[in-house]
């Protein structure tokens, strides 16, 4: 989940330009006491991996609060009349929420041309399968107490929300155990790549999941919500590929169109 791979366009401008920059350094330095043009790229180069690493620090204790704050109500009987209620509604939501975030960063990517959000997107897909795991682990023990052919029962078709529920976390699962550099080297790119795609499915699923428990209630003002934005991403992607179709299809298009699967594969998110 999540959002894996380094973006082919992530340093490709200092990358680019440090050698000819490097190469005029000795005319530059040679007895003037001014800095070279390439040791002014490299501190930049520092520079910006020091921020992104505050970035990346501040987004994971972000995303790891609600699961704190969980704990801390556990601890001082905070938690309700029903805590196992309260627990499988909190995590559910958060699931959901880092579902959408993690959707989120190509559309927000695209529109403002932020490609340091991709290094963000990994561990935003992994904080969407933790909470999911928390989520199911809450079904099992304390909603269940370890019932597996009540389980079974559930997740066979007795209650189909558990069912559409029970193979959005099987399918996260899968892409968070193939979310390591090492994993994605040894499937090879393009096979990574499909697998990855599942997260639209997961999407949609966890919305049924979610529609599905409400409709029972009656109370499907919190699901539409989610359904609307979920919708607006995919959608968004869809848009962007009809485009890229339209685009290619024209006649003397300046990108072929293996050029254009090819960056595509590399850059596609989930």
């Amino acid at each position: 989940m999540s959002k894996t791979s380094r973006h082919p366009g992530e340093g490709s401008a200092v990358e680019a330009t440090a050698p000819t920059l490097g190469a005029t350094a000795p005319t530059l330095g040679a007895g003037s006491g001014l800095p070279s043009a390439g040791a002014d790229t490299r501190a930049a180069g520092h520079s910006a991996q020091r921020w992104l690493s505050w970035a990346k620090g501040g987004v994971f204790l972000f995303a790891l609060l609600p699961w704190l704050r969980l704990v801390a109500y556990g601890l001082t009987d905070r938690l309700g009349a029903n805590p196992v209620e309260f627990i499988t509604r909190s995590t559910g939501t958060w699931t959901l929420v880092m579902l959408c975030v993690t959707l989120a960063i190509t559309p927000v990517r695209r529109l403002s041309g932020m490609v340091w959000l991709l290094r963000l997107r990994r561990m935003l897909g992994l904080f969407a399968c933790f909470y999911g795991a928390l989520h199911f682990a809450t079904y099992v023990w304390l909603d269940q107490w370890f019932d597996w052919a009540s389980i079974v029962h559930d997740v066979s078709g007795k209650r189909p929300f558990i069912t559409a529920g029970f193979a959005a976390f099987v399918m996260m699962a899968a892409l968070a155990l193939t979310s390591p550099r090492a994993v994605v080297r040894r499937m090879g790119g393009r096979r990574w790549q499909r697998l990855h795609r599942l997260i639209y499915a997961i999407a949609v699923l966890a919305i049924l999941h979610y529609w599905w428990m409400k409709a029972g209630k009656n109370d499907l003002a919190q699901p539409a919500i989610y359904a609307i934005v979920v919708a607006s991403l995919l959608g968004a992607r869809v848009l962007w590929a009809l485009r890229r179709q339209r685009t290619q299809a024209l006649p003397g298009s300046s990108r072929s169109p293996a050029k254009s699967d090819s960056t595509v594969s590399r850059s596609r998110t989930r």
